[in-house]
């Protein structure tokens, strides 16, 4: 199926926001929490960094690992969100919501 300019952007600004969602925002690190263990370490200024590793083995880790990279977590949403869009019309407008707020989370970053 061919897809309009507005449907694509629509599409790439919501898998954008969700997938930021997911991998960033603090109110979703309850979901991430059972996959990923923090790591503190003192940098050579005497920073404190924090670094994330997926915890356990097998799909655990797996889990972990996705929700930990941008890239492997964008590529699964932009099908569940294509999918949908596709064969469950009726989350068009969830889509909208959340290609509104990508486009404002960019603008925020440029005029912040």
């Amino acid at each position: 199926m061919g897809l309009t300019w507005i449907e694509l952007i629509i599409l790439v600004l919501a898998s954008f926001r969700i997938t930021r969602l997911l991998v960033y925002d603090t109110i979703t690190e309850w979901l991430r929490r059972p996959f990923h263990k923090e790591i503190e370490q003192v940098n050579g200024e005497g920073e404190t960094e924090i670094f994330i590793e997926a915890k356990g083995r097998g799909l655990q880790k797996f889990i972990g690992e996705l929700l930990s990279c941008h890239w492997c977590t964008g590529v699964w949403v932009s099908a569940l969100v294509y999918g949908t869009f596709l064969y469950l019309p009726v989350l068009i407008p969830l889509w909208i919501v959340f290609a509104i707020s990508g486009g404002a989370a960019i603008l925020f970053k440029f005029f912040d």
